[in-house]
């Protein structure tokens, strides 16, 4: 934006016409509502004619309702399509949020402010009445902790919030309604809550939403009277006789809003009426008699306080302004993304221009020769130089078209396409230089596309999206845009900045694209000496240098390999699916003796619940819940033949699906290339896609089977699985130090039959399996902060038998429960975790108020350290693997990690001195105190070499 673009909160230009309030923007992955057409979004509640904005040169206040704004949001949108990964529901804030942002920007205000309420017991109304607000709904569970989150967001965004104990939100808005009014103000009061009709006047504006947070009218004292048939000044004296449903304030039985807008105008208002009570006839004037106390009452309590004494000023609400470090720090927290760049964007070149740092682009060279790139590389000796790589899309990942370098200041662009012989050599020999340190952004992606040239790469000693990922693990995205504007305040100011590298598409010799990639090498040049001492503060310079940038070579080169499928074999997969869905398909609809969309939970809902009158499920929005879970409890419960053969038909259509889109990942090789990312799970694990291959099912043989199609290729004799054995039980019997634990793993025990054996108190060989899936169920369950409740849930027992066996569990280990309990206490004190290695993982959520946001950081407190140490370990063992591999000059390949698991091709003649390695490699990838046991499978596909 030009530095004369007007911030948005100026007052209102002169040719501004209606107010179009846009459609909430939804986050990535959810569905944006449509925009409303501007007809109806401007329509009149009053009249035919659209209003509009009107025209003065008046300031503006927008104050608003905090919660009955934040309660619309919470209802307008899915609670469970805004949660961040904490567990925190982000409906309401992110509604609310981007309601504001439209008001901003389509009224204009001058001033802003938001109203919340106190504790309904603490007004002055709840005392004169105890029913007052009686009745009303639960607060969500979803809700929790979400106004608080609001009021967070209010601060960082520079709005003055206000709370006044012992009166409403609606007080505080008629105050500053008074207060804006005699100080000549335009005043718009944004609220769900008709109470606040009565402060309309010619300069005070009520916007009550119609729908939702959307679409919301201004509404003007001829809105009222045509709705309600009295004067905003008279809406009270209505309300006062019809009563009010939302504050539990019974009206006159009999009596409607037309007889008592008749009773209104005929006698002059309330007074009136209650002053001609004898003169009102009939029925409903008994009623009116009856109830006249009622009516006074509801009169007192829905009159509005307009002299509250505020701890604000209206100079204080004036042109509030973000801080932006502050704001971007908390929409990682509740993983916002777009919504940000839209608050950002209402304040134009003031936020996005003026108040950023700039980093100008240096001054570049385009060597013109091998002697001239030598020239400028041998100039940088020493120096740790920012490499960005121009990436565009190639056979496998992407090819590498241009690269710009920078150190202290020098810079250089280098069209790989146009180099001759002699400067690409120079080029190869410094980019293979491990003495060359070399920063960059997107290591594996650049690796992979310089090794399809050719190039090769060597000497990297930063990757920002890696070092910003140890530093916040727990943020949604490590663009290099997001982490220089957080970070550095600095903005990436071309279009080419991506997670990973860049895709300029730009000819070679264009000097606009020369200069963006230069200017981006720079960013990630200031970037890493910013993170240099951010690493030194939590401690996490080794894991970057020795653990996650080697594994991005190791994960770069599985990723290149890739691994064949046999397509024949999908194929047939395909076809059998196909069959197994349609016959469960005809067997359902000839249990029910008719047809049915099997995938319509509307359908089924009627068939379940109506026709075959089955218990029902968890009561939904829609009716009741046809999700997995509930439908295997009620298939457990009635053994329903519809309900075998519905099951029977969602779990290979599910199969079928994953087939389908594996199909499509196959290259022209004939192999599917996954690719890992090492930033996305806060643990620290690694995680795969396009496709993910972590996700194929294997508690089914059907799911299982899924991994026949992945094959050894021609020149390899076998595909080797490398399996951890109950890695995270075996952290947490190191972590906790239990002798009883550590004992049984030394002795080489079956862990779970071992515990069952000593909290039911029979020997090892009369524990049953149900036993034993019991103790298994709760071993892993309590590291991940399992409750009495969640376990009873899972193995379908009571909560006292839950109970129970928990407290056996921790009588018999004590030390576990001791660790379970320290690691929080811990935790809180310190303000993180961290794993063996010393992954840290911050959670300042442990102190919080709020009691779901605490829970959920305790339960991250107890598995974080067991997960992420899970992770190191594998990787670890990658490292160890891959090194020992090249040392031994064995042809054998890693080609896939998924979780606990590594899968090799392993060459001819290689078989026994990979599987010694392997298991010497990963056996050896910590030093616990028990033993990491490792199983090896073999197998011409990995279906085989999984069993």
């Amino acid at each position: 934006m030009s530095e004369t673009t007007k911030p948005a909160l100026a007052p209102l230009p002169a040719d501004t016409a209606a107010a179009i309030l846009p459609a909430i923007e939804a986050e990535p992955g959810i569905p944006a509502r449509p925009a409303r057409k501007a007809s109806r979004a401007a329509a009149s509640v009053s009249a035919t004619e659209a209003p509009v904005i009107p025209i003065t040169d008046q300031p503006r206040l927008l104050v608003l309702d905090g919660h009955s704004m934040a309660f619309r949001a919470f209802f307008a949108l899915p609670a469970d399509k805004f949660s961040t990964a904490t567990g925190q529901h982000t409906n309401a804030i992110h509604g609310f949020t981007s309601m504001l942002i439209n008001l901003i920007k389509e009224q204009k205000p001058t001033h802003v402010a938001v109203a919340f309420d106190v504790s309904d017991d603490t007004t002055h109304r709840k005392a004169e009445y105890s029913e007052y607000k009686g009745g009303r709904n639960e607060t969500p569970r979803e809700m929790s902790g979400q106004i608080d989150l609001i009021d967070k967001v209010m601060g960082a965004w520079g709005i003055k919030t206000i709370k006044m104990p012992g009166y409403e939100a609606d007080d505080i808005l008629a105050t500053l309604a008074a207060m804006g009014e005699k100080a000549g103000f335009e005043v718009l009061l944004v609220s769900g809550d008709r109470d606040a009709f009565q402060l309309i006047t010619d300069n005070v504006f009520v916007l009550y939403p119609r729908k939702g947070v959307s679409d919301i009218p201004r509404m003007d004292a001829p809105a009222i009277q045509e709705k309600y048939f009295v004067s905003p000044a008279q809406y009270s004296d209505l309300a006062a006789l019809v009563g009010e449903t939302a504050d539990n304030l019974p009206g006159v039985p009999g009596v409607g809003p037309k007889t008592a807008a008749k009773w209104i105008n005929l006698y002059g208002g309330l007074e009136g009426v209650l002053e001609n009570l004898d003169a009102i006839g009939g029925k409903v004037g008994d009623s009116l008699r009856e109830n006249v106390e009622d009516v006074k009452r509801n009169r007192r309590l829905n009159r509005l306080h307009t002299d509250l004494e505020l701890p604000v000023t209206l100079d204080e609400l004036a042109d509030p302004r973000p801080d932006q470090a502050a704001l971007e720090e908390l929409f990682d927290a509740l993983e916002f993304k777009t919504i940000r760049t839209r608050l950002f964007a209402l304040y134009g070149s003031e936020v996005t221009e003026a108040e950023r740092e700039s980093l100008d682009t240096p001054d570049f060279v385009i060597p013109s020769d091998a002697a001239e790139l030598a020239a400028f590389l041998a100039s940088g000796a020493g120096k740790r130089s920012a490499v960005a790589v121009d990436l565009v899309p190639g056979r496998i990942g992407e090819d590498a078209a241009a690269l710009a370098i920078v150190h202290d200041g020098a810079a250089a662009y280098v069209d790989l396409a146009s180099q001759d012989a002699a400067a690409e050599n120079v080029l190869a020999g410094w980019l293979r230089d491990a003495d060359a340190p070399k920063i960059m952004h997107g290591y594996k992606a650049a690796l992979k596309a310089l090794t399809n040239r050719g190039l090769g790469l060597e000497g990297v000693v930063d990757d920002t999206s890696i070092s910003g990922y140890l530093i916040q693990p727990d943020r949604r995205s490590y663009e290099l845009a997001e982490l220089a504007q957080h970070h550095l305040n600095i903005s990436v100011s071309t279009e080419a900045a991506k997670e990973g590298q860049l895709e300029l598409a730009f000819d070679g010799d264009d000097a606009a694209a020369a200069g963006a990639l230069v200017h981006v090498a720079a960013v990630v040049q200031a970037l890493s000496r910013y993170f240099a001492t951010e690493l030194k503060e939590r401690k996490a310079q080794d894991l970057l240098t020795t653990l996650e940038l080697p594994v991005s070579r190791v994960l770069a080169d599985m990723e290149l390999a890739g691994i064949a499928i046999d397509m024949a074999r999908m194929d047939e997969q395909l076809a059998d699916l196909a069959k197994v869905i349609d016959n469960a398909q005809e067997l359902a609809f000839a249990a029910i003796g008719h047809e049915v969309n099997l995938g319509s939970p509307k359908q089924l809902q009627t068939v379940l619940f109506e026709e075959l009158g089955l218990p029902k499920t968890k009561k939904i929005k829609s009716g009741y819940t046809t999700d997995a879970a509930s439908l295997k409890n009620l298939l457990e419960k009635t053994g329903h033949e519809f309900l075998v053969q519905l099951m029977a038909h969602r779990e290979s259509s599910k199969l079928r699906q994953m087939l389908e889109s594996l199909k499509k990942s196959v290259t022209d090789d004939g192999r599917i290339h996954t690719t890992y990312a090492q930033n996305v799970a806060a643990t620290g694990r690694i995680s795969s896609n396009n496709p993910n291959l972590q996700n194929i099912p294997i508690r089914s043989e059907e799911g299982r089977r899924v991994r026949g199609i992945f094959v050894v290729s021609e020149g390899y004799d076998c595909l080797l699985s490398a399996d951890y054995s109950q890695i995270e039980m075996r952290i947490m019997a190191h972590l906790s130090g239990d002798a009883g634990l550590i004992q049984a793993y030394r002795d080489g025990e079956d862990l779970h039959r071992f515990v069952g054996s000593n909290i039911f108190h029979v020997p090892t060989d009369q524990v049953t399996s149900a036993m034993r899936s019991k103790v298994k169920a709760m071993s892993y369950g309590l590291a991940y902060g399992l409750t009495s409740f969640g376990l009873s849930k899972q193995l379908e027992i009571s909560v006292d038998e839950a109970r129970t066996l928990m407290k056996d569990y921790f009588d018999r280990f004590g030390a576990v429960r001791d660790y379970l309990r320290g690691v929080v206490d811990q935790a809180r004190i310190d303000g993180y975790t961290a794993t063996i290695e010393g992954r840290r993982r911050y959670l300042p959520d442990l102190t919080s108020t709020d009691r779901q946001l605490r829970e959920n950081a305790e339960r991250i407190a107890l598995n974080s350290p067991i997960q992420g140490s899970a992770a190191d370990i594998i990787k670890r063992a990658m490292l160890g693997v891959s090194g020992a591999l090249a040392e031994q000059g064995l042809k054998s390949r890693m080609l896939l990690q998924v979780h606990d698991e590594l899968v090799l091709e392993v060459a001819h003649g290689e078989l026994e001195a990979v599987e010694q390695l392997v298991t010497e490699q990963m056996g050896s990838a910590a030093k616990l105190t028990v033993p990491l046991d490792v199983q090896i499978g073999v197998g011409s596909s990995w279906y085989e070499a999984g069993h």
